[in-house]
């Protein structure tokens, strides 16, 4: 080989030695290709509701490890009690501190705050631009259903749930108490009179004072009256106000201090007195944080309650411990129930998020790309869950479902696209029933995606929020001298806080509502 070959081929290994070490030597940052708009490194500041489970330090490292390397960001989680959501939900929002995306749904306070001015604008050219995946999954009328005057103020998930509300009760405890079913939630007074006589260090209704509380009220209720479990105006399940039928078409709005709401009422607080004076449900439940759920499985609650997904875990770790549940789904007198509003889980961006595009990156990876969806729903594979042989997902060699640090479901990010998910390898037989059973129950009701805008009456409603503080929660757990009394001093009050012209806004909105459905 001649000098100048020599020196050409010498040459050439030189450059080729210098392009490895530049490729391979460094962090990771320099290894890594930066997109021109990722260049800057940024923080993003989230919102979730209800609390982490314990292992959501691990997840979260886990989770920001894969951001920083796809789009140069990383998560601050932060999570919104359920009992602090009514006040600190909107004072998050309006108090200026960093945020840039937040948990959403029509049922806490979307619509209000998006008139408020305390949400990001979207629209579908943007969305498309910086949420590709979540664009080609959602079902394209959830993003119209969004719209609060004219505009989208929410990502919708892709994947609106199928689920009811439902009660758990042990089977063995029914047995004793020689039940073999249950078709009215008023006549479940055997088993409760069973766990008082038997059980005694379970108390039947033990409710908690952020979910619990108004639930068997409402339950009872519903045997009277389609509604959704919360007044339409408020969306808030502790507060009195105004409801609807869900299943009659002209849409009537009632006063829950007018007949045939006051009559319905004074029949569920009459029940529900009783219970209380029996000693079935706890003395206190507004110093109790933790829900039934979570105290159904050690013997400390005899019934759950909670919906037909949050509970799937109640269902496994109740059957490690040799328990077996007996479901009873929530549904209207009619025997149905309503499928789940397109707005029931989502996120939104904040109005003063300082990297709103970036924000929405985030979320598309956290909602649609299937590695971030099972990072954030059901933790790290090996650690929370892993895959069987035959595909389904399991728990590892030596976790239980009580003892899983990050269990499914439970870390707030309900949001995700749950139809990326492969089955539950430890779905009980009941929990799998239930499914079935409630797939064709569900049905399409008038006012499935009717949102209330609070703008005009927002005082009248604060005002009568407290009100039922003061009045009516008492009336739901039963810890009342006198029942009429205490819903004619209810009723005072709500008609001196504006409960009229709250129903009179609401009826508007909803006569509007349907007209414009009946157009589509």
């Amino acid at each position: 080989m001649n000098q100048t070959r020599l020196r050409g081929v010498l040459m050439l290994v030189f450059i080729l030695i210098i392009v490895g070490t530049t490729a391979c030597g460094g962090n990771e940052k320099d290894a890594t290709p930066i997109d021109p708009n990722h260049e800057k490194e940024v923080k993003l500041v989230g919102y979730l509701i209800g609390e982490a489970p314990k292992g959501m330090p691990q997840v979260l490292q886990a989770i920001n490890e894969k951001l920083k390397r796809d789009i140069n960001a990383t998560i601050e989680l932060n999570y919104i009690g359920w009992g602090d959501a009514a006040s600190k939900y909107p004072l998050v929002l309006a108090s200026g501190q960093d945020v840039d995306f937040i948990f959403a749904a029509e049922w806490i306070y979307y619509v209000s705050e998006a008139t408020r001015g305390s949400l990001y604008p979207l629209s579908r050219e943007l969305l498309e631009k910086y949420m590709p995946r979540h664009m080609k999954n959602m079902p394209p009328e959830a993003l119209e259903a969004a719209k609060v005057n004219g505009t989208p103020y929410m990502i919708p998930t892709s994947s609106p749930d199928t689920m009811v509300n439902v009660a758990l009760f042990r089977k063995d405890v029914m047995e004793k108490a020689g039940m073999t079913g249950i078709t009215k939630f008023s006549e479940i007074e055997p088993y409760l009179a069973e766990i008082k006589k038997s059980y005694p260090g379970m108390t039947p209704l033990n409710l908690d004072s952020r979910y619990d509380l108004p639930v068997p009220f409402s339950y009872l209720l519903s045997e009277k009256f389609a509604w959704s479990s919360a007044p339409i105006d408020s969306g808030d399940p502790l507060a009195e106000g105004v409801a609807v039928d869900m299943e009659d078409p002209t849409g009537t709005m009632h006063s829950m201090i007018e007949e045939p709401m006051l009559g319905y009422q004074k029949e569920a607080a009459r029940i529900m007195k009783d219970w209380y004076d029996k000693g079935y449900i706890n003395r206190n439940p507004y110093a109790n944080s933790i829900r039934s759920k979570d105290n159904f499985c050690n013997g400390k609650s005899g019934i759950a309650f909670g919906n037909s997904i949050d509970t799937q875990n109640v269902f496994m770790t109740c059957k490690e411990q040799g328990i077996d549940i007996y479901p009873f789904p929530l549904l209207y007198p009619s025997g149905k129930a309503s499928k789940v509003s397109l707005l029931n889980n989502g996120a939104a961006i904040a109005s003063s998020s300082k990297n709103p595009e970036r924000a929405m990156e985030a979320l598309d990876l956290l909602m649609d790309d299937p590695s971030y969806a099972y990072l954030a729903y059901y933790g790290i594979e090996g650690i929370n869950y892993v895959f069987t042989p035959d595909g389904r997902i399991g728990l590892p060699e030596g976790v239980t479902s009580e003892t899983n640090t990050y269990p499914p479901d439970a870390a707030g990010f309900w949001f995700v696209n749950k139809n990326l998910f492969k089955p539950m390898a430890n779905w009980t037989d009941s929990y799998t029933a239930l499914q079935e059973q409630i797939r064709p129950l569900v049905e399409a009701v008038p006012y499935r995606n009717f949102f209330f805008n609070s703008a005009e009456v927002k005082s009248e409603i604060a005002n009568m929020k407290n009100v039922s503080t003061q009045y009516a929660q008492s009336i739901y757990i039963g810890a009342v001298d006198n029942v009429d009394a205490a819903l004619d001093t209810l009723s005072v009050h709500l008609k001196k806080a504006g409960i009229d012209k709250v129903k009179t806004e609401v009826q508007k909105q909803g006569d509007e509502y349907l007209a414009r459905q009946s157009k589509r």
